[in-house]
């Protein structure tokens, strides 16, 4: 008898909460003063009751956003309102907190809730763990998913998918593989959304092998992998670079009956393009529109990317027409990659163009276009350009970022106008923008070409005091700055900074040591540093050798200059063509032709093509040493190699033309060019023999005496 009573006893309340429920509602809208927690809790109770979710969750967000309502009065006020707790109500009052974005708030009545031994809904349940997985609070999911556990509430395959997610966003599968036996034992099984999940956490944390076996696994459980499954294969293989496994996976789709979609081709078709494969790229392409899958936005983005990077200018825009042709719009990302490709290119013109294109067909260039064309046109050092667009961001209302002027910094250090960079740089501060290492490197570098080394260390100084700290790149322009002075000693106090703050020098930074001491006249040092060098683990390059070889030439070290020769041979550093130049001229300086020329034999037997510069020391060399039959064979044989004399204007100045006239005309030197090239140490000119004005007018009298004797002849 006590369990028909006690069912009447619910059915009288339910009844009652019913009739209520419209009074209820009619006096809080007829309240003079604020209603109650409690008066709010007791209409929302009515609500649910009477099957009114709609209203009942109004009044429970009324509740959650009274001032000073802490949720255990709201919760406390629900659980008074009625005398059998009413668990529609609870699951509501979840899903309003997390539908209102407070996951932290709805789980402190999830926790009040359980308190009170109410079963929660599978539905509120899962609401609130995917609400703090999703707000990036993984340890909250956890307390919460163990709180269900533990209430042995209700929970499904959703319950399984989102707490595998959680774990596989941190890469925990340790934790995910405990979640899944808990879940079995409740007879919740893993599905394909499931696998899919895991198989793409496999390929992010790199186990490619792991992520093929779930695949695997998943046909003996029953389970058929579907696009979903084969696109996360796919796009793990493409990331991996294994790229003949996905040509086999994708061949494998048609096999079992999947059909690949638009992201499919995508996923192949871009991971293609980044890796520069355009014939696989294109090939992808065909055989999307071959069957029958629309190609998209992103399809055309990858491709015209690909195009535009590589300077193929003309293709990516085929690929824009064609793009239209499918009644697709360019979007701001598709209209910048073009005008990207153009500025790449040096084709200014055309990307403005495409600026003007693109603000024609409503499509607002944003501010990484902008920053793309003030990067071209700083490139191609268009300054003047550069500032107009700049104002005109200013009047299409898009703020210039701290990238915007970096790139006009940059091109102002490289014109020269530091005081104008210094300029936009206190604009930049006066706008709030703080700038990064990159700025005060742009600055540093631009200052250190100017040779001002003092406004050079101011910006250090601001640098820091701004809490922004060198890296190598700025060490590496300061140490290079004061080596190009010969200050070496300097230049060791910034080498020793960064090496005690963890920054291990690379090559560029030794090689700017070595260039110290040579310039400073002391190349021993240089050949000691670099023993340093060797022992520190840092194999010297090709730089290494050649600023060492020219410092021994420039001292009239020539010997100790060819022993580095073979000493690059031993460690495996292929001397370039300026190498063997340098020897050749060096020999040739010091009178030593037949050396000279046993360095040009073996230069040529290592298929090193001689240039202009290593025929003109030959030439000197023979020409100081009276041979000039020697100079004359060797000068026919560079004008046949195609290599033409040089001109100057005895400043330096040349211009690339074959000398006309006759054999003293070719053979002719010029004394006041070669002068000058020798004073400014420009052995990358040719490294020429200076020659005396006496030594000239002895080879034009032998030059002339034999063109007569021939025409006596």
């Amino acid at each position: 008898m006590v369990i028909p009573r006690r069912l009447a006893a619910a059915a009288a309340a339910a009844e009652t909460i019913k009739r209520s429920a419209a009074g209820l509602a009619a006096a809080l809208s007829g309240s003079v003063g604020k209603p109650s927690t409690a008066d709010l809790a007791a209409a929302a109770t009515a609500a649910a009751a009477a099957g009114r979710a709609s209203e009942c969750q109004s009044l429970l967000l009324r509740m959650s956003r009274r001032r000073g309502a802490c949720r255990r009065e709201i919760v406390s006020s629900l659980f008074a309102s009625s005398p059998t707790p009413q668990p529609q109500v609870f699951d509501l009052l979840i899903r309003t907190y997390t539908q209102s974005r407070k996951p932290r708030e709805a789980f402190e009545a999830f926790r009040l809730i359980l308190d009170h031994r109410v079963p929660i809904p599978a539905a509120a349940s899962n609401a609130l763990l995917a609400a703090l997985s999703r707000a990036g609070w993984p340890h909250l999911a956890a307390d919460a998913y163990r709180l269900v556990l533990s209430s042995n509430s209700e929970v499904n395959t959703y319950t399984l998918n989102i707490m595998v997610h959680n774990y596989c966003k941190a890469l925990e599968f340790d934790k995910v593989d405990a979640v899944i036996s808990e879940m079995e034992k409740r007879c919740v099984f893993p599905d394909v959304v499931t696998h899919n999940v895991m198989v793409d956490a496999r390929f992010r944390a790199g186990d490619a092998e792991a992520a093929m076996a779930l695949v695997d696994s998943m046909v003996s459980k029953g389970l058929k992998p579907g696009i979903v499954t084969y696109n996360s294969v796919l796009k793990g293989l493409c990331r991996k670079g294994m790229w003949d496994k996905a040509r086999e996976v994708f061949r494998e789709m048609d096999v079992y009956g999947v059909a690949p979609d638009v992201w499919s081709f995508n996923i192949l078709i871009g991971g293609f393009c980044r890796v520069g494969e355009i014939e696989e790229a294109l090939k992808f392409y065909k055989e999307m529109r071959q069957c029958g899958v629309t190609p998209d936005l992103v399809s055309f983005s990858c491709l015209i990317g690909l195009f535009a990077r590589r300077g193929k200018m003309d293709q990516a825009a085929a690929y824009l027409r064609e793009m239209r042709c499918f009644g697709l719009v360019p979007d701001g990302v598709i209209y910048t990659i073009v005008i990207g490709g153009f500025c790449r290119a040096g084709l200014m013109s055309d990307a403005l163009r495409v600026r003007d294109e693109m603000v024609g067909c409503g499509c607002l260039p944003d501010v990484v276009t902008y920053n793309t064309l003030l990067n071209g046109l700083c490139k191609e050092r268009r300054l003047l350009d550069a500032e107009g667009l700049l104002n005109e961001m200013r009047e299409r209302g898009v703020p210039p970022d701290l990238c915007t002027f970096t790139t006009l910094i940059h091109g102002y250090c490289i014109e020269g106008k530091v005081d104008k960079a210094l300029q936009l740089f206190d604009t930049m501060l006066n706008q709030r923008l703080r700038p990064d290492i990159v700025t005060y490197n742009t600055l540093i570098d631009g200052m250190c070409r100017q040779g001002d080394l003092g406004k050079a260390n101011d910006l250090w100084d601001d640098m820091h005091s701004r809490e922004i700290f060198p890296d190598h790149v700025t060490y590496s322009i300061l140490i290079n700055s004061h080596c190009e002075k010969g200050q070496v000693e300097d230049a060791f106090g910034f080498l020793d900074e960064m090496i005690n703050k963890g920054i291990l020098p690379n090559i560029m930074i030794y090689n700017s040591i070595i260039k110290g001491y040579c310039r400073s006249g002391n190349v021993s040092k240089g050949q000691e540093f670099l023993q340093k060098m060797m022992l520190d683990k840092v194999s010297p390059d090709l730089i290494t050798y050649n600023t060492l070889i020219h410092g021994y030439i420039k001292e009239g070290n020539i010997h100790d200059a060819f022993k580095l020769l073979n000493v690059m041979e031993k460690e495996k550093v292929q001397p370039d063509v300026s190498t063997h130049n340098m020897l050749i001229n060096g020999f040739s300086v010091y009178g030593n032709v037949q050396e000279a020329r046993w360095v040009f034999e073996k230069m040529c037997a290592k298929g090193i093509e001689p240039d202009r510069y290593t025929y003109m020391s030959m030439i000197n060399g023979h020409v100081a040493a009276g041979n000039s039959k020697e100079a004359f064979q060797l000068h026919d044989e560079m004008l046949q190699r195609g290599h033409a004399m040089i001109q100057t204007d005895g400043y330096g100045n040349r211009s690339s033309a074959v000398l006309p006239g006759p054999r003293i005309q070719r053979a002719h030197m010029s004394v006041t060019h070669s002068r000058a090239q020798y004073c400014r140490g420009n052995l990358s000119d040719g490294y020429c023999l200076l020659r005396s004005h006496n030594q000239q007018n002895v080879i034009d009298q032998r030059e002339t005496e034999s063109e007569f004797r021939k025409k006596d002849c």
